[in-house]
């Protein structure tokens, strides 16, 4: 009966080890699926504008998967995906003068652009949806939705989002968001 109850404790310690050591695999692998790249400069604007980093790196995750050389049809460019006609009124808002397009290319003109644009954002609309849904579909288009009673029964959040594309966008910023959060809170 001893002998027995040996084994079955050696056989639930081999297994609690073989679960920790699969959890932290699995975590691990997560965690290359959802990095913490260019934090310096995350980190920084996140404070300075702020913001919470783990929305950044989400939305970064959602408009480049941290490639700071994408560019979209649109011609929206780097990390945070700014187009060209916000970058350069951002550059006149904060009295850049030889602001040049292929600078959004460079990952600390990116973010930072980025994250002013986003504490603008913030500064219209305090729902982070609205936030969010904003930065993907602009400003103008949240505004007029929130005063449209198909979409909003408030004014001040939206029941519904018309554009697809945007509802998605939303959606999965919110989802990344939730996974950053688990992976990394806990390490602060």
């Amino acid at each position: 009966m001893i002998r027995r109850r040996r084994i079955n404790l050696k056989l639930i310690l081999i297994l609690a080890v073989f679960l920790v050591a699969i959890i932290f695999v699995f975590e691990g692998a997560v965690k290359r699926m959802f990095p913490l790249k260019y934090e310096e400069y995350v980190y920084r604007y996140s404070y300075e504008y702020g913001l919470d980093p783990y929305l950044v790196f989400s939305i970064i995750k959602a408009e480049s998967s941290f490639n700071p050389n994408a560019t979209s049809p649109k011609s929206a460019r780097g990390l945070m995906q700014v187009t060209d006609e916000t970058a350069l009124w951002i550059a006149e808002m904060m009295g850049i003068k030889d602001f040049k397009i292929e600078s959004l290319y460079n990952p600390d003109t990116n973010i930072k652009f980025g994250c002013w644009f986003l504490n603008n954002l913030k500064g219209q609309f305090k729902d982070d949806d609205l936030i969010i849904a904003s930065y993907n579909a602009g400003g103008g288009k949240v505004n007029s939705w929130l005063k449209d009673s198909r979409y909003s029964n408030t004014g001040e959040t939206l029941d519904k989002i018309p554009y697809k594309e945007t509802d998605i966008y939303v959606k999965r910023v919110k989802n990344y968001y939730t996974i950053y959060k688990m992976l990394y809170d806990k390490d602060e």
